[in-house]
């Protein structure tokens, strides 16, 4: 079970990117069906919001990585 604990954590800042990409492709996949679902201006803004959302993790996930690395050394 650790194993696959620590296989599942992520703990640079490269598995961080992957993750951050992943989650990228996925809200951006969204809010290309939203934009269809809903053209103009509505359409837009929840293409705007989706892509948001990933900036607000990447941001915390790069945080914790960068926070989790300092505490690991200190």
């Amino acid at each position: 079970m650790k194993r696959l604990k620590n296989l599942m954590r992520i703990s640079t800042k490269f598995d961080a990117g992957l993750v951050i990409y992943a989650i990228a492709v996925g809200a951006l996949e969204r809010g290309h069906h939203y934009f269809v679902q809903y053209p103009g201006g509505v359409g837009y803004m929840m293409l705007g919001a989706s892509t948001l959302v990933v900036f607000i993790a990447g941001g915390a996930l790069i945080d914790y990585v960068d926070l989790r690395q300092k505490n690991l050394s200190a």
